[in-house]
């Protein structure tokens, strides 16, 4: 629970475009680490490509 509450702190000072990019690179990296059976290439691929993605989401 403790854990839980710093990292929402972390993150409140935190651009939209920079909660979007994190929220990205944590989804890749679970779909990622899903779609090649938890390998750390896969995960690390996924965070990137996600963060990429998070990153241009809304982008205008």
């Amino acid at each position: 629970m403790l854990g839980l509450c710093a990292l929402m702190g972390a993150c409140a000072n935190m651009s939209n475009r920079d909660r979007n990019t994190a929220a990205g690179a944590a989804i890749g990296a679970v779909t990622g680490a899903v779609l090649t059976g938890g390998s750390s290439v896969g995960t690390v691929g996924g965070a990137a490509v996600g963060g990429v993605i998070g990153n241009q989401v809304g982008k205008k």
